[in-house]
C-alpha cells in the first residue's frame, strides 16, 4: 500500500473516445446501447434466478450456466457508466482512479467468462464421453470447489493490473483509444516505464489464448468421442447439447481476436473499426448468451415459457 501511495499523477483525468466523426448522433447512438444494456441486464437476471429457484435445474450445466450469466452481468455492468456518459451526456472525462478501477472489474469478468467457457467445454466432454459417471463425477461440492478455484484464479491473475498501473506517472497524454478503460490502453499513456505492464499484460493474454486452446482440444476429443458412436441420431443429439456452448465461445472469442489482429496487423486502419469492435466485445456476449440458452436449451425455454403462460392466466 505505501508503494501505491507513492505514485504522484501529473494528470487528473483521462479522455475516453465516443465514435469519432459521429458525435452529433450520439444521443440516437444511445438508444440502442441502453436497449442492448436493459436486454442484457434483464436476461441474466431471469437466467440466474430461474436457476436458483427451479430445483429441475439444479444440475452441473446449469450451474455453470449461472456463472456464465454471473459474469455476463459483470462485464456488462462494468462498462456501463462510461458508455452512458458519453453516448447520453457527452461526458468524455474520467478520473485515473475511476479508469484503474474500470479496467480491473472489465478483465477480472472477461478472465471470469473465459474460464466459464472453459469448464463448461470440460463438462460437455465428460458429459458425452462418460454419460454414467457424469453426476458422480460433478457433484455439486465438487462444482462449487471448481468455481471458487477459477474465481481466486481470475482475481490473482488480474490484481497486479491496477497496482502497476497506478505506479506509473501520466504526463501529457490523456487520450484513450475506447469508451471504456482497458489495461493496455491506460499503460500507453504513461510516461514512465511501464516494461512491467508489457510483459505482465502479454502474459494475461496468453493466458485467455491458453483457455481457448484447451477449449478446442475438449472440441477435438468430443467429436472423436461422437464419431465413434454409432447411430446417427444419437450423434446429432450428442452434437445438439454442444451447440448453446459452441455459440457462446465464438460469440466471446471472435471480437477478442478480432480486436487483437487489427492493433497487430492493421495499426492504420479507421479508429472506428476498433472502437465498434471494441463495443461489440463488451455488448455482444452478455445480451446473446441468454438469448441463446434461451433458444437452444429446451427446459430453460420451457420454464420461462410456464411462468409467462402462469402469470397470463
Amino acid at each position: 500500500m505505501l508503494a501505491l501511495n507513492t505514485s504522484e499523477a501529473h494528470i487528473s483525468t483521462f479522455q475516453l473516445i465516443g465514435i469519432p466523426g459521429l458525435e452529433q448522433f450520439h444521443i440516437w447512438i444511445s438508444i440502442p446501447i441502453c436497449l442492448i444494456y436493459l436486454i442484457s441486464t434483464v436476461g441474466n437476471c431471469i437466467i440466474l434466478i430461474l436457476i436458483k429457484t427451479e430445483s429441475s435445474l439444479h444440475e452441473p450445466m446449469y450451474y455453470f450456466l449461472s456463472m456464465l450469466a454471473f459474469s455476463d452481468l459483470g462485464l456488462s455492468l462494468s462498462s456501463l457508466p462510461t458508455m452512458l456518459k458519453i453516448f447520453l451526456f457527452n461526458t468524455t472525462a474520467i478520473s485515473i482512479d475511476a479508469c484503474i478501477a474500470q479496467e480491473f472489474f472489465i478483465h477480472t469478468f472477461t478472465a471470469m467468462e473465459s474460464s466459464v467457457l472453459l469448464i463448461m467445454s470440460l463438462d460437455r466432454f465428460i458429459a458425452i464421453h462418460k454419460p454414467l459417471r457424469y453426476s458422480s463425477i460433478l457433484t455439486t461440492s465438487r462444482i462449487i470447489k471448481i468455481g471458487l478455484i477459477f474465481a481466486i484464479r481470475c482475481l490473482v491473475l488480474i490484481l497486479p493490473f491496477p497496482i502497476t498501473l497506478k505506479r506509473l506517472t501520466y504526463c501529457n497524454k490523456k487520450l484513450l483509444s475506447h469508451s471504456y478503460c482497458l489495461h493496455q490502453d491506460v499503460m500507453r499513456l504513461a510516461c514512465s516505464d511501464n516494461r512491467v505492464n508489457v510483459i505482465y499484460g502479454f502474459f494475461v493474454a496468453l493466458m485467455g489464448m491458453l483457455d481457448l486452446a484447451m477449449i478446442s482440444i475438449s472440441y477435438i476429443l468430443i467429436l472423436k468421442t461422437v464419431l465413434s458412436i454409432a447411430s446417427h441420431q444419437e450423434q446429432l443429439k450428442a452434437f445438439n447439447t454442444c451447440v448453446s456452448h459452441i455459440c457462446a465461445v465464438l460469440i466471446f472469442y471472435v471480437p477478442i481476436v478480432t480486436l487483437a489482429i487489427v492493433h497487430r496487423f492493421a495499426k492504420h486502419s479507421s479508429p472506428v473499426i476498433r472502437i465498434l469492435i471494441a463495443n461489440i466485445y463488451v455488448l455482444v456476449p452478455p445480451l446473446m448468451n441468454p438469448i441463446v440458452y434461451c433458444v437452444k436449451t429446451h427446459q430453460i425455454r420451457e420454464k420461462i415459457m410456464g411462468k409467462v403462460c402462469l402469470k397470463k392466466t
